[in-house]
């Protein structure tokens, strides 16, 4: 289990994703439509074949509800608790509960600067590491250009993109950005103290000790998905003229610490019910675009529910998926995601529309 100083740090969250926009509105007031007719919503758009959400009630009662096919032509269903799908962003949870677990353990102070653990390396116009603390980078607000903007997806798996990111305006220091730049060095601080890579550290202080046996970091050049799971489709980066096609294949590898890991529902179920949503060192989140009432905190972010109280958990999208997950206070946790990109207009509304409803129905 996680330390108390870790359930402290990490209330929880919901964020924006790998190379993709911020959480756009606020959900939705009316909670009349059942979980089912909202996964239905979602795939009624050909670019979306399938939705599933996955709840835990705090009686430890279990529900599954699916809406579309596996696969594109087929009447294969979706998969349920255990299907493995790529949780984008919502990696950025575990990442952060690792370094926290470090912090622990005395090998990260998090009000240091980055400068302590990485010397040298965090250097750009109007960028210096020496005024960046790890703070900063869990909470978003280190200044950092967010790498996704300058990615070359033809060398995705072989560049160094902290490089071209140092080169980009930095945003205000101090202030909220969502940047994936900032979990990318979280990585490589993790890595830094520990003489490992980045992976095998979150899999020994926070995947097996929490009995996360079905997440995973995909290894560098494994391009597929594991164990069962359902097709993904979207607009493959390499080839966006051809619209909507299968992208089930991608380099995870190269989604690094900000967005690389494999996980099921009923993993990150596991990873939720064991976090405190005792109050976290938040920031206040003035980005446009997200919902009102939205703070971050240590790799979590916490927003108002349509029903009262308050979620905590992280979203993602990556091409071919768009995800929500976390819980309420009262230990309700939800999972909700798709296999079609549902990360703008409609999509995204009917998205934020079922996981409001999956944490706040029954």
């Amino acid at each position: 289990m996680p330390s108390s100083a870790t359930r402290r740090a990490l209330a929880l969250l919901v964020v924006v994703p790998l190379a993709l926009a911020p959480v756009a509105p606020a959900f939705a007031a009316d909670r009349a439509p059942s979980l089912q007719s909202r996964l239905d919503a979602l795939t009624a758009s050909p670019d979306v074949p399938g939705a599933m959400a996955y709840i835990r009630r705090p009686d430890g009662r279990t529900a599954t509800v699916a809406s579309g096919t596996a696969r594109r032509g087929t009447e294969q269903p979706m998969p349920g608790a255990d299907g493995r799908f790529r949780v984008a962003s919502v990696s950025k949870s575990i990442i952060a509960a690792t370094v926290l677990k470090l912090a622990d353990q005395g090998k990260v102070n998090v009000d240091e600067p980055v400068e302590t653990y990485l010397p040298g390396v965090i250097r750009g116009k109007g960028i210096d590491g020496r005024e960046i603390t790890v703070k900063m980078l869990l909470q978003q607000t280190s200044g950092l250009p967010d790498f996704t903007s300058v990615a070359d997806w033809s060398k995705i798996d072989k560049q160094d993109l902290l490089k071209p990111a140092l080169s980009l305006e930095p945003t205000p220091r101090g202030r909220f950005a969502y940047s994936n730049t900032n979990y990318m060095v979280l990585g490589l601080v993790a890595q830094a103290v520990t003489g490992r890579d980045f992976r095998a550290v979150s899999r020994d202080l926070v995947l097996k000790p929490l009995g996360m046996k079905d997440t995973y970091w995909p290894a560098k050049g494994e391009t597929g998905v594991r164990g069962p799971h359902a097709h993904t489709y979207g607009v493959h980066p390499l080839r966006p003229r051809d619209g909507v096609v299968d992208v089930t294949r991608l380099p995870g590898h190269a989604f690094g610490a900000s967005g690389g890991l494999v996980s099921t529902p009923r993993d990150l179920d596991t990873f939720w019910r064991s976090l405190s949503v005792k109050s976290g060192s938040y920031v206040t989140v003035d980005q446009p675009g997200w919902p009102k009432g939205a703070r971050y905190g240590y790799g979590v972010m916490e927003i108002p529910l349509s029903c009262g109280g308050k979620l905590w958990g992280h979203g993602g999208d990556i091409p071919g998926v768009s995800t929500f997950s976390g819980r309420d206070r009262a230990g309700r946790t939800a999972t909700v995601y798709t296999t079609g990109s549902a990360n703008g207009g409609k999509a995204r509304d009917h998205l934020l529309a079922a996981f409001d409803t999956a944490l706040c129905a029954g």
